[in-house]
């Protein structure tokens, strides 16, 4: 049987751990920063003089808002650094694959 003494050192252990989410307004906020960052996407695809840089433009915004969800949403701002090293590695590894598969495309489509 557990004595209370032990009871409250793993409730004190994990206290260590514990972290202060953001409150509903910081949620609110940041809804409003990516449905803005989505804006300007849908707006940056009609602007004519950007037809050059559209990509690099919309992967810019793209890795942004992937940025904020998972630093905020999926908590990750508040996890170990190992964690966000998975998800910049990923990002990293799906954007040099998209580049790639593009540019081969680019290449030997003449």
């Amino acid at each position: 049987m557990s004595t209370p003494e032990k009871t409250v050192e793993a409730a004190d252990h994990g206290a260590v751990h514990a972290h202060e989410h953001p409150s509903d307004l910081q949620y609110v906020y940041i809804a409003l920063f990516l449905a803005l960052v989505t804006a300007a996407e849908v707006a940056v695809y009609y602007v004519k003089s950007f037809k050059g840089l559209l990509v690099y433009i919309l992967a810019t915004m793209a890795v942004v808002k992937f940025s904020v969800v998972v630093m905020f949403f999926m908590h990750l701002r508040f996890d170990s650094k190992v964690f966000r090293r998975f998800f910049v590695t990923g990002i990293i590894l799906a954007m040099f694959c998209y580049v790639s598969v593009l540019s081969t495309f680019h290449i030997w489509h003449r």
